[in-house]
This record gives C-alpha cells, sequence and structure tokens, in this order.
C-alpha cells in the first residue's frame, strides 16, 4: 500500500475548475516530484493534501486513513508536513527555537504544567530541546543552533525550513519549490540535501520548476496542465514525452522554468 495515495480529487473555486480528478501515489521512501506550467494546480493540489483547500470531490488517504478536508492541525499530527515556496521562518527566533516550535505540536503536557513550570513541563521541555539539537546536528546545521534564523545565508535558511517541518515527526515531507531563489551553487546543494533526507528514511513529495533538481533527484514524476494529470513516469520517461514537451518544456526538450508560481495558482 502506498504511503499516499491521492484518488481523483477536484477543486472548484467559484465556477472554475482548479483541479480536475487528479490522481497520483506516493510510496514509502520515494522522492516524488510534480511538474507543470504556472496555474497549472500544483500549488492548489498541496494546499488540498494539507488542509488548507477543502477537496471537492475525490479522497486523499494517508497511511491507510482518510485525512481530506481535515484540519491542519490535524494533518500535521497525522505525520504530513509541509515548507513554503517564500520562506516562513521566525527570523528573530534562533535556530533551535525555530525548529522547537516544531517540535511542540508533540508535546505532552497540559496547560497547568507550562503555567507552573511542572516537573513533567520541564521533563518534556528537555526532551524537545535534545531532540531538536540532535537533528540540527544530523542534518550539520548544529554549528547554527544558536544563531538566528534571519542570519543564515539563503540556502542554510531553506534547509532549517525543512528540520522544522521534519521536527514535527513527519512521514511525508511536502516542499514547494525549495529551491526557489537559490544559485547554482545553492541548488546543488539542495539536491544533496534532499537526497540526505531521503536516505535517512523521509518520504518527499515536492513542486519544483527548476528541471535540473527535479531531473537528478525524483524516482517518479508528475506532470500536471490546466488542473489535470498529462503525464507521469521516470525522469528519463518525462524528459522526452511530446505532451509534456509541447505543454510545459518547450519544443527544445528539458529546461530550467525560471518562473515561479504564486501560492494560490
Amino acid at each position: 500500500m502506498a504511503l499516499l495515495e491521492v484518488n481523483g480529487i477536484t477543486k472548484v473555486f467559484g465556477g472554475l475548475v482548479a483541479v480536475e480528478k487528479v490522481e497520483f501515489k506516493v510510496n514509502q521512501g520515494e522522492i516524488v516530484s510534480i511538474i507543470g506550467p504556472n496555474g497549472a494546480g500544483k500549488t492548489t493540489i498541496f494546499n488540498m493534501l494539507t488542509g488548507v483547500y477543502k477537496v471537492n470531490d475525490g479522497t486523499i488517504v494517508f497511511d491507510g486513513k482518510e485525512i481530506h478536508n481535515k484540519q491542519p492541525r490535524e494533518i500535521v499530527k497525522a505525520g504530513i508536513a509541509r515548507t513554503f515556496q517564500n520562506i516562513r521562518l521566525f527570523p528573530t527566533m534562533r535556530v533551535i527555537e525555530n525548529v522547537l516550535v516544531g517540535e511542540h505540536i508533540n508535546v505532552h503536557y497540559r496547560f497547568w504544567d507550562l503555567l507552573f513550570k511542572t516537573k513533567k513541563y520541564r521533563e518534556e521541555e528537555k526532551k524537545a530541546a535534545q531532540r531538536a539539537i540532535d537533528l540540527l546536528e544530523s542534518l550539520d546545521l548544529g554549528g547554527e543552533i544558536d544563531n538566528y534564523a534571519k542570519n543564515l545565508p539563503y540556502g542554510m535558511q531553506r534547509k532549517l525550513e525543512i528540520a522544522r517541518a521534519i521536527a514535527t515527526n513527519a512521514r511525508l515531507l511536502i516542499l514547494d519549490e525549495p529551491a526557489a531563489g537559490m544559485n547554482p551553487q545553492e541548488s546543488a546543494e539542495l539536491k544533496e540535501f534532499i537526497l540526505k533526507l531521503r536516505d535517512m528514511g523521509q518520504t518527499i513529495l515536492l513542486i519544483e520548476h527548476d528541471m535540473s533538481v527535479v531531473m537528478d533527484i525524483s524516482d517518479r514524476i508528475y506532470v500536471i496542465d490546466h488542473g489535470r494529470k498529462i503525464a507521469e513516469g521516470l525522469p528519463k520517461e518525462i524528459a522526452v514525452n511530446q505532451q509534456v514537451i509541447t505543454a510545459y518544456l518547450g519544443s527544445g526538450g528539458v529546461k530550467k522554468d525560471d518562473d515561479t508560481e504564486k501560492e494560490n495558482s
């Protein structure tokens, strides 16, 4: 059974069908990419997966349980976490504090424990801090624990945002254009970072316009155009698919699309 199964999901805004009967799956341990032209509906799909938008039709099944139309917090607790095209860190908080924001969705103390700083509160906070330190060190961010997020280079900020998502105990990471705004060196480092995440056991679903990233790290690719799935397959199959080339990649073959999709596309 796939970790994530998306079955015929549809999203309608007024009279506009933004996504129509899209189906795909993500297996445990895979890196799966969704690509397509600007406005194709990719981010709308992500917003349905994470509870931001309600699904008008179809189902989303994660780890054998239906999760469509649940609240975002419920979906995070189920094991799905996302990042955004525009980095959403807390810039004036330290690196470890940003990660602790992710940790706190799973802490096990009550309001009274927090209010009176009980033994249970202190123990839970100590455990969360140690988990955050261990995670940051495993992702080669240990040297930045006490630094402020705003002081990190752009590529490292992106890694920190992903670390915060992992800290929620996510089993599926949903990455929305992680290479957006990166220079070639940062993109190359990001590719290595995402592959490392997979080697650590993470399952990853991403939207990405940088075709060098998509083609180098994806196990499988789905292509969306005008809200519909038009192709799926291995990177080498997608690269020569004439329908994909016509709809998205251009007649010259695979290229990098430097445009960025607006969040509500």
